[in-house]
């Protein structure tokens, strides 16, 4: 049977490459319908703390993926200490000068790696020093602790990063020492930023954590990971994970390395937003609009929230995007952009204001299509051009000047905050008029 792991050091949050790595480690177990182990590297007692492992944890389950067994090394040191011994006894390790820390014989001979993505890697381990295995404060180190633990386990494919070349062949010579057998590996090329290098905080290295508070769906950022580096054959770039594990091949992964692209990530998201319905939507918003005081809990109505979604579902890449477009729904008083108050202060429509507001005091049908019949009926009646009158209303109502349909803004706002805008904003424009015209 197959099996994998993934193993994140509770060091700190799971960002974007860790997450990759989990993802692949997990479609291959599925995809074969093997194992997938978690493995949690908590050797460094100082550094680990129990949020980081508590946001690990989460950040896997928000991405949609499960795991059958968990292990801790921090409860492994008696197992990793009596294996080390053993090899002292064989005489293939030995003690350091103060007699605590136990280090492995490096024989001198030629490593040959069989990876699958990058096929033979040669090392000579005579550029290798002697390893510790056991350190003096009775922790194993790194890489005797992942031998042990991936033999003892059963792991037949070591599924990580390329930056753990390097670390292999110092493996390899703790394998053969302990008369383990090899698992298959895999050495996956890192995501590198959009200049080439390595992936910076600006360049997307970010948490799993700070991409669901920006208002990234758990499925775009997995259907993003598994195009880094994968793709299936008809070249598709919307694949759900159940889809991929149907289809996925370790084998298939790119040995070059791929290229972090916020903007694809974004257009990624948008796509998974304009697709959800807006019920999965609200309950995922609704979080979000209490975190800004715009709405409470136990008082909204429920039917007006999924049409204002459904309003602005195909013009958002985030949800914390439909936050800050819908923020003039939920405001008192709203902040004009500057484009939108030159437009506004262009002409002196107070008088056309005052009017138009009337009217729609009067209209009692407040729907979209009675909205836009009144209005298209008055720029008829003052003889004006609509979009003499449609900017600048736009302006007054949202503060901006683009958005969804006016007509649909206005229905939704409701006729007490949209007339009120409306009188604002005449009196916004006699008195600049007044005083500065």
């Amino acid at each position: 049977m197959i099996k994998t792991r993934f193993a994140p050091s509770p060091t700190g949050y799971l960002h974007i490459g860790g997450a990759r790595t989990c993802l692949f480690n997990w479609l291959f177990a599925r995809a074969n319908k093997g194992k997938f182990i978690l493995r949690i590297e908590d050797t460094d007692i100082e550094r680990s703390k129990q949020e980081f492992l508590e946001e690990i944890l989460e950040s896997i389950k928000w991405l949609g993926m499960d795991w059958d067994e968990i292990y801790f090394q921090s409860q492994r040191f008696p197992i990793y200490l009596e294996f080390a011994k053993e090899l002292v006894k064989k005489d293939l390790a030995y003690y350091s000068e103060e007699g605590k820390a136990i280090i492995l014989k490096v024989p001198p001979k030629i490593v040959d790696i069989e990876d699958i993505i990058h096929g033979r890697i040669r090392f000579d381990t005579s550029t290798i020093k002697d390893q510790v295995l056991i350190k003096s404060d009775q922790t194993p180190t790194y890489n005797f602790a992942c031998v042990v633990d991936d033999a003892q386990l059963g792991i037949t494919h070591v599924i990580r990063g390329d930056d753990h070349i390097s670390n292999t062949p110092k493996q390899i010579v703790i394998y053969e020492a302990l008369g383990f057998a090899l698992p298959q590996f895999v050495h996956i090329p890192l995501i590198l930023s959009s200049q080439g290098g390595r992936l910076s905080k600006r360049s997307g290295a970010t948490s799993i954590r700070e991409y669901r508070q920006m208002g990234f769906l758990p499925e775009a950022i997995v259907n993003y990971l598994i195009l880094l580096g994968w793709s299936p054959k008809d070249n598709r770039e919307i694949i759900s994970k159940e889809e991929t594990i149907k289809i996925f091949s370790i084998n298939e992964v790119n040995p070059t390395a791929a290229i972090f692209n916020m903007d694809k990530l974004r257009w990624i998201n948008g796509v998974y937003i304009r697709n959800s319905k807006p019920e999965e939507l609200a309950q995922l918003i609704l979080g979000l609009l209490q975190q800004n005081n715009y709405i409470k809990a136990d008082n909204f109505d429920r039917k007006w929230l999924l049409d204002l979604i459904q309003l602005f579902k195909e013009r958002i890449v985030t949800l914390n995007e439909f936050v800050d477009k819908a923020k003039f729904f939920f405001q008192e008083d709203i902040e004009l952009e500057p484009e939108a108050e030159e437009k506004l202060l262009e002409k002196d429509l107070s008088k056309e204001f005052k009017l138009l507001a009337q009217k729609l005091l009067e209209l009692k049908q407040f729907g979209s299509q009675e909205i836009e019949k009144l209005f298209r009926n008055f720029v008829a009646e003052l003889n004006l051009k609509s979009r003499d009158l449609i900017h600048p209303l736009r302006a007054a109502v949202t503060g901006s000047l683009i958005g969804p349909g006016l007509f649909e803004v206005i229905s939704l706002l409701g006729k007490e905050k949209v007339c009120n805008r409306i009188f604002k904003a005449a009196q916004l424009m006699e008195s600049y008029y007044r005083n500065y015209k």
